[in-house]
Formats: structure tokens, C-alpha cells, sequence
């Protein structure tokens, strides 16, 4: 998208250096991601920049309605509800497929997230792609060009909300097994939390406690929850010494219920140039007949799953829960990375962040990811380059730091 810094790029990437750059990120934990480290930045101009700023205030314009809790009420219905909700989301993940209308480039929106993403992580893969690609200190991975700085302490701020490190947890289920865990690792490094399974939390009364290092009982009072309840569910084989449904003496980094009140559910009311024609299954007055332009998906799962992308009249007519389930146009996704073979697809998730006491989120950073195949998603990528996990950057607003 900027021409200067694309060939750039290209003229010195090598095989060699992007071992050399999976290599600096291993050596940090000594752990190599599982998922696939994109060879490139995407390189975005102003003009997108601007239009995925726009796109995002749109969104954001409609979760602050007076009346956003009441129009989503029922996605908590539709799942669980977890007590001591607060006033709003303290994570918003803004996901645009950069497409083309019209022969203009456009994002369009895809996905929202009440959820916290790769922000640890994203912070650091721009610091390494630094290090072997130095003509990068140019540019930014921030929305606003805020320095690294400002930005790891609004991160601080919302994950800990001022309280003592050692009483804030990050919660997951199993976290060395999930496939997110380098962001883990790095939260653990910079912010100073300690990574706690939700088996290993012990409840006394209306209170939650881990054991350290030590083998002493160390109270809760905050936690930075990475769990996904779909997974939760699925997980029956789990002895939890609580319940997400309890009535808990405890401050939430993202509280649970926005995870459901922030997702697909808001796209149907949705309406504007950055969003596209979505449906709730049971709204549908007629199945369309061109459902080759047409992609199926549940309302509240994760990382793709369960979605169709060949959808047919007989999928449609087959789903039981149809208030669990969107059709939405598809969009076209248009080539726009320039590798050494092709041309590659983007997608951008704007990163924000929602600190208790300001009026809005703060759009603060980005991750990418770059597919070659019908789909963004891994499974539609194997073995194929130039694809994967990356980071977006942007021309610089101020001097370099």
C-alpha cells in the first residue's frame, strides 16, 4: 500500500533473514508460535488508515448508545451471564477485510470482539521486525503514533486497574497448551502478571486465590480473562473450584458477558459504507437464491469455527438454533501485498482499549493477517507463504522516537 516502503521491504528480505527474525522471537521464551509468523509488515497508507478509523468510531458509535445493553441482552440469554458486569467493554477488536467496491479499495468490516487480542505480543513482533528490518523504525504500529511507552502503560492500566501485580491474574484454560501463549509469555515479561489455569483458582467464600511460587495463597482481586466459553464448555474433563456464574468478590479485565454482548451479534444492526448485508438466521424471510455469494456463520464461536463457506439451501434449512446463526454477503477480499510470487490478501484488527473512567476506547494498535486462500485462517493457508500472523504499520504523524 506504500509503494517506497513495499520495495523496500522486498529488496531485503531473504529466506535467511526471515529465519533470523522467527529465530529473535524464539529466543525470547525459547519457544517458537505455533501459528505462522507472516514474512511481512503490511505496509498501510494514510487514506486506509483514515477509512479504518472512520469505520472504527462507527462501530464505536454504536456500542456507546444509551441503549446498546438492552439491544444485546439477549445474547447473554442465548448463553451465560456472569454477575458484577461493568458500565462497558475494557477490550474492542475491530476486524476489516481490506476488499474492493467498485474498483476502490475499501475495509469492510467482518468481526467485533469484546475480547482481549494479541496486545503483548503485537507490541513486541514490531520491535523484532525492528531489529532486522531498521528502515521500519520510520513507520508505526499505533493508530495515533503514541509511543511504545504510552502505549504498554494504557495497556498496564486496563489489565491492572492500579491494583499490586501479584493480585492480578491472567486466566485461561490450560495456558500452555493454547495456541495464543507467546502473547502470554510477554504479558507475564512487561506487565508483570502471573498466568493461572482456572483449575489452579480456589474459592473462599465470595473470594478467589492462586498459590505462587512459593506455595502461598495470594488473593485476587483482578482478573485479565483470556477464557473463551465455547472452549470452557467443551472442556467437561476440568475440575473448577468455582463458577463463572458465582457471585464473586473480584474486578474482571474484560469482563465474560461482553465477550457475547460485543461479537457477530451486532452485525446485523450494523448499517453504513464499512459494513456489510448480515442476517440473523431466524429473520431470514427468504433463502437467497445466489448463496454462492453467501457465507454461514455461528453467532458466538472463535477462530472461525463452525463457519460455511460453500453455504447451500440444505445448511440453512438443517440449522435448529437459527438465533444462533448470521448469513452474511462475502466480501471481496482483494490481493494487495506484493510478495516475491503473487499478490496476498489482508486482514486488519484494529486493537482498543476501553480504561474504566474514559468516555470512549482508545484505538491503539493492530494485527494483521495475510491468506492466499479463500479464507484468513490457518486452514486455508497450509503450506503456502508470505501468509500468517503480522503486524500493520503506518507513516509516521511526528518524528521518529
Amino acid at each position: 500500500m506504500i509503494s517506497k516502503y513495499r520495495e523496500l521491504f522486498n529488496a531485503q528480505f531473504t529466506e535467511k533473514k526471515y529465519q533470523e527474525f522467527k529465530d529473535d522471537i524464539a529466543s525470547d521464551f525459547n519457544y517458537m508460535p505455533t501459528f505462522r509468523l507472516g514474512e511481512t509488515p503490511f505496509f498501510i497508507s494514510k487514506e486506509l488508515q483514515s477509512q479504518l478509523i472512520e469505520g472504527c468510531n462507527e462501530v464505536i458509535a454504536f456500542i456507546q448508545k444509551k441503549d446498546f445493553k438492552s439491544l444485546t441482552n439477549k445474547s447473554l440469554e442465548l448463553n451465560s451471564k456472569v454477575p458484577n458486569e461493568d458500565g462497558h467493554t475494557t477490550f474492542l477488536a475491530i476486524d476489516f477485510g481490506i476488499c474492493e467496491e467498485e474498483g476502490e479499495i475499501v475495509p469492510n468490516l467482518i468481526e467485533v470482539q469484546g475480547f482481549p487480542s494479541l496486545y503483548n505480543y503485537q507490541l513486541n513482533v514490531y520491535e523484532k521486525f525492528k531489529n532486522h528490518y531498521p528502515f521500519l523504525k520510520e513507520l508505526t504500529p499505533f493508530i495515533n503514533d503514541i509511543t511504545p511507552k504510552e502505549y504498554s502503560d494504557i495497556l498496564e492500566q486496563a489489565i491492572c486497574n492500579n491494583h499490586p501485580k501479584e493480585n492480578v491474574i491472567l486466566l485461561e484454560i490450560e495456558p500452555e497448551k493454547q495456541n495464543t501463549k507467546i502473547d502470554f509469555y510477554y504479558c507475564k515479561r512487561d506487565i508483570g502478571i502471573p498466568i493461572v489455569c482456572v483449575t489452579e483458582l480456589i474459592k473462599k467464600d465470595k473470594r478467589l486465590f492462586y498459590k505462587n511460587s512459593n506455595g502461598d495463597e495470594i488473593l485476587v482481586k483482578r482478573i485479565y480473562n483470556r477464557v473463551i466459553f465455547d472452549e470452557l464448555n467443551l472442556r467437561t474433563d476440568l475440575q473448577l473450584n468455582f463458577s463463572f456464574s458465582d457471585d464473586l468478590e473480584v474486578e474482571w479485565a474484560g469482563h465474560p458477558n461482553w465477550f457475547f454482548r460485543i461479537s457477530k451479534f451486532i452485525l446485523p444492526f450494523l448499517k453504513g459504507k464499512y459494513f456489510i448485508e448480515t442476517t440473523l438466521l431466524s429473520d431470514l424471510k427468504e433463502i437467497p437464491q445466489d448463496l454462492e455469494n453467501y457465507v454461514l456463520k455461528p453467532l458466538f464461536s472463535f477462530s472461525g469455527t463452525g463457519v460455511i463457506f460453500h453455504v447451500t439451501k440444505e445448511d440453512i434449512e438443517s440449522v435448529v438454533e437459527k438465533e444462533l446463526y448470521i448469513l452474511q454477503k462475502k466480501v471481496n477480499y482483494i490481493p494487495i501485498v506484493q510478495s516475491p510470487e503473487g499478490k496476498v490478501k489482508a486482514e486488519v484488527r484494529v486493537l482498543c482499549v476501553w480504561n474504566k473512567d474514559d468516555e470512549a476506547p482508545t484505538l491503539l494498535c493492530n494485527l494483521v493477517r495475510l491468506s492466499r486462500g479463500e479464507m484468513i485462517g490457518v486452514k486455508f493457508n497450509k503450506d503456502k507463504d508470505w501468509v500468517g500472523g503480522t503486524i500493520g504499520l503506518f507513516e509516521r504523524q511526528t518524528k521518529s522516537n
